[in-house]
Formats: C-alpha cells, sequence, structure tokens
C-alpha cells in the first residue's frame, strides 16, 4: 500500500488525495511560509489554500501536507522558477535577478477565473557558499582474501586395519590493501569585494580560482549574510582492506589424526592517503568594505594565511 501511495490515481483512490475539478472553489491564496523572501541558489516552497463554496479549506500537497495535488494547478513564475510540485528556486548568479521582484501566478485551470498571486521579494541576508577545495584522493583497494586449506582425507579406525588421516593443507594468504591515493591541494583564490551603497548597503563580491575560468558573483547583506569560501585541501583516499587469512584445513580422521594445516596469514591494509595542502586566499577590497570584513569567512586549512589588500574596486556589475 505504502508503495503504490506514491502514484496520484491510487491516492485519490485511497482518499489522500481530492481532485480539484470536484470541489466548488470560491477562492485561492498562495504562500511562502519558510520566509516571505528568497535568496540566489535558495529553494523555497509554495503552499496554496483552496476555500470552498462551503467555506472548507484544502489544502496543497508538499509542503501544505494538504489533498490538493499541484498538477491540478498552474503556476506562472517570472524572475523565480516553480517545480512541478511547487517549490521555488532562484539562480545561483545574483546579476540575473539583481533589483528584481518574483512574482508567481497561480490558477486552476479546472476552474477558470479562479487565481491567486503573491509578489516574492529578495533577500540577500543569507549564508552564502563558495567551495573550491581540492577534490578527495581514490580510496585503495581491498586485497584478496586467502583460501581456505583442503581437509586431510580419512584414513582407517579399523583395529585390524588402522591407516592415519591425511593431513590438511594449509591456510592461503591474504593480499595487502592498497593504499589510498592523495587528496588534491586546492587552488588559489582570489576575491574581489565593494560596497553597494545606500540605505541599506550591500557587498558586490566575485570569486575566481586559478584554472578556474568561471566566476561566482555574490550579493550579500552584511546585516545578518556573510559568504564562505572554501579552500581546503581534498582527504587522502582510506587505504584498502588487507584479504582475511584462509583457514587451515582440518587433518583427516584416522589412527592416527591427520595433522591441521596452518592459517594463512592475513594481508596488510594499506595506508590512507595523504590530505591535500589548502590553497592560498587573496582579498582584494575596496576601502567602503572595511567595516564589512567579519562577513567574509575564509576556511583554506593547512595552506598560507589568508592575504588581504585594500584598493579601490569599481561595481563588479
Amino acid at each position: 500500500m505504502l508503495a503504490l501511495s506514491g502514484c496520484s490515481a491510487v491516492q485519490v483512490k485511497l482518499g489522500l488525495r481530492t481532485p480539484l475539478a470536484k470541489i466548488p472553489v470560491a477562492s485561492m491564496a498562495v504562500s511562502l511560509p519558510n520566509n516571505p523572501a528568497i535568496a540566489p541558489g535558495e529553494k523555497s516552497p509554495l503552499i496554496v489554500e483552496v476555500t470552498g463554496a462551503d467555506g472548507k479549506v484544502w489544502l496543497t500537497e508538499g509542503k501544505g501536507k494538504g489533498k490538493i495535488l499541484w498538477k491540478d494547478l498552474a503556476v506562472n513564475a517570472t524572475v523565480v522558477a516553480a517545480s512541478k510540485k511547487g517549490v521555488l528556486s532562484l539562480p545561483k548568479d545574483p546579476r540575473v535577478s539583481d533589483g528584481k521582484t518574483g512574482h508567481v501566478v497561480v490558477t486552476a485551470p479546472s476552474h477558470p477565473g479562479i487565481q491567486t498571486a503573491l509578489d516574492i521579494p529578495l533577500r540577500y541576508d543569507y549564508k552564502f557558499t563558495a567551495n573550491f577545495s581540492g577534490t578527495s584522493g581514490f580510496p585503495g583497494s581491498n586485497g584478496i582474501d586467502g583460501a581456505d586449506g583442503l581437509s586431510g582425507s580419512p584414513g582407517s579406525l579399523d583395529p585390524n586395519n588402522p591407516s592415519p588421516g591425511g593431513n590438511g593443507s594449509n591456510g592461503g594468504n591474504g593480499t595487502d590493501g592498497s593504499d589510498g591515493g592523495n587528496g588534491n591541494d586546492a587552488p588559489p583564490v582570489q576575491i574581489m569585494a565593494t560596497l553597494r551603497p545606500g540605505a541599506h548597503p550591500l557587498l558586490q563580491m566575485s570569486v575566481s580560482a586559478t584554472g578556474n575560468r568561471k566566476v561566482k558573483f555574490f550579493l550579500v547583506d552584511p546585516q545578518g549574510g556573510s559568504l564562505t569560501v572554501n579552500a581546503t585541501g581534498g582527504s587522502g583516499g582510506s587505504g584498502g582492506k588487507g584479504g582475511r587469512a584462509g583457514r587451515g584445513g582440518s587433518g583427516g580422521i584416522g589412527s592416527p589424526n591427520g595433522s591441521n594445516g596452518s592459517d594463512g596469514s592475513a594481508g596488510r591494509d594499506g595506508s590512507d592517503g595523504q590530505p591535500g595542502r589548502g590553497g592560498s586566499i587573496t582579498v582584494t577590497y575596496d576601502p567602503q568594505v572595511t567595516p564589512y570584513l567579519t562577513a567574509i569567512h575564509l576556511n583554506n586549512d593547512g595552506g598560507p594565511k589568508p592575504v588581504f589588500q585594500q584598493q579601490p574596486v569599481a561595481p563588479l556589475w
């Protein structure tokens, strides 16, 4: 039953969902319950509240935990994007949406004329992250287990014609696990920061890394927002486990019994790879940014101390 409940047709049949076409809808309202605004790169679910002609209120599935299917609604979004399950998202690059306001219009195709709309303000008091850390080393391969020894052949326990049991053969040795690969070093990272002045100043920042032509842009409200830049070395790969020792075969029963074979030796575990080194980080900031440097968080463990240099920085877009 639980496996079948993922299908909307089955959910309707079980009474877990209600087709919107069967409800005499009087009005609809849409809300963004997690936060009235959305930040670049953030996702946030919508809830639609449907009020019937009898005053009964219905909510959408998902975040609303209701019975109205999102497939019975149409969501038209501008600036922001809306998934088929009513989840809004905003592109990570703030240049795409800077200075704009998101907007969604929700309609019910089964009820022409019924619709609701909502403005989606953009927010920048968000904890943004830019990751330029090195990649982890590959894990080592496990060793192969040693083969178990064979049991000795049986002898005879007949007192008139005794014969010894055969000796068990020795167990095979496990092979060694291979060493894990070393983590990769993080590249040198450059950060540019300038201030967009005004009644509510915002930090314009770009982050780039040597060898990576893609530049990441951020717009940060220093009153509650921040940017964390990671340039740590990749972790070393874990060493492979040594193969298990093969067990010696048991001696055959006889008069006397055969000797048991010796157990083989277990393989050696491989060594973990060495972690990579943190990359250098250089922050070039406009003098106006000085009071807000605490909004920039740097993490390059194992690398050189970050360098801060002050000089005029023009608007980045």
